[in-house]
């Protein structure tokens, strides 16, 4: 555990997570919760997906769908699941 993380905190679009490593006996990956991020951009959605998206695996790309300006699903490199989402102006 001497490279664990003890504490960390990320701040993304004004939105704080905080986060820690586990001992390696209680560690299971996220197979089936994502994680939802809104942004208030486009541009900070395209950004933020980039980041994540590095090292990682793209499950749905970034795109404009029929209920967001930006959209997209992917699992970062950690083993994390993200849904990444700017909503339309309404």
């Amino acid at each position: 555990m001497e490279d664990a993380v003890i504490h960390a905190r990320m701040d993304i679009a004004g939105v704080e997570l905080i986060g820690n490593d586990v001992p390696p006996n209680y560690f299971q990956p996220i197979r089936s919760s994502y994680l939802y991020l809104t942004l208030d951009s486009t541009e900070s959605a395209d950004k933020t997906w980039k980041i994540l998206a590095e090292g990682g695996e793209v499950t749905m790309p970034i795109s404009e769908t029929f209920f967001a300006a930006r959209f997209g699903q992917l699992r970062d490199k950690f083993g994390v699941l993200w849904s990444i989402i700017y909503p339309k102006p309404m």
